[in-house]
């Protein structure tokens, strides 16, 4: 696949998460549709949505429902692109959405595979290639972020880091939705800083394309440990998300 058809088929998907068209993401201006349920959307996500919002970096498309449009469309419109994800901007959004019992949840950055870039790397210790079948005793908090035990029925196609017989790094992937699967990476604290990240994770991203998927990734920008494995791992950034949530399930993912 061509960097081009993998774009495409990114912007295909985000319009079956939001109910726009792919050509909505490439407009100058705002785009604003009222939120639905698409059955083919990404699994993890939660339909109909407060609101939504993702760029590719020419414009926002949001997609909301029907009692924040009006807040949704004043922010859209009073401030520019560039700053519309941070604060102190999201303030102002968060504070006019309070009322309403709703305020912001969280902003993440999304990468596609560099078709140009992306390649098999080596780190020193053995990679093998998992399936379904081999998940069953690896769902464990060191492999949280790889694997998703509430829905494991998702989690297709992993590669192991192996020091002898004890598994060190695991990068596994989740198949989200029809055309795309998203990688996942944990390595052990004792291993860190040893290129095993990011071996496994160029390794599992051509498997996945070898299948025909295509592989993508997802980190907080202060992340930096996670941007600097996508990057090792020939990804680029490719588009960013907001969500917008009640007020008691911010309370909760606050809560010590």
């Amino acid at each position: 696949m061509t960097n081009q058809e993998i774009l495409a088929a990114a912007m295909r998907q985000s319009a079956i998460d939001l109910g726009c068209q792919p050509g909505d993401f490439a407009r100058k201006e705002p785009v604003i549709v009222t939120s639905g349920i698409s059955p083919d959307a990404r699994k993890y996500l939660t339909q109909p949505y407060a609101a939504y919002f993702v760029s590719y970096g020419s414009n926002i498309v949001a997609s909301v429902s029907p009692e924040l449009r009006k807040i949704v469309q004043d922010y859209l419109d009073k401030y520019p692109l560039v700053h519309s994800f941070e604060p102190p901007h999201l303030h102002v959004l968060h504070d006019a959405l309070k009322p309403l019992g709703f305020g912001v949840g969280t902003t993440s950055e999304y990468w596609l595979p560099d078709a140009d870039s992306v390649r098999t790397l080596e780190c020193g210790y053995a990679l093998r290639v998992l399936e379904q079948k081999d998940f069953a005793e690896l769902y464990r908090p060191e492999w949280s972020n790889a694997l998703c035990e509430k829905r494991a029925e998702l989690d297709v196609l992993g590669v192991g880091a192996y020091d002898g017989e004890t598994l060190v790094g695991l990068a596994g992937c989740s198949a989200d939705c029809a055309d795309m699967w998203q990688i996942g990476v944990d390595v052990l604290p004792a291993y860190r800083r040893k290129g095993i990240a990011a071996a496994i994770t160029s390794r599992l991203a051509m498997e996945i394309l070898n299948r025909g998927k295509i592989p993508f990734y997802c980190c907080a920008w202060c992340n930096l440990a996670s941007v600097r494995n996508a990057v090792r791992s020939g990804f680029r950034p490719a588009w960013v998300e907001m969500d917008v949530r009640s007020l008691d399930k911010i309370a909760a993912m606050n809560a010590v």
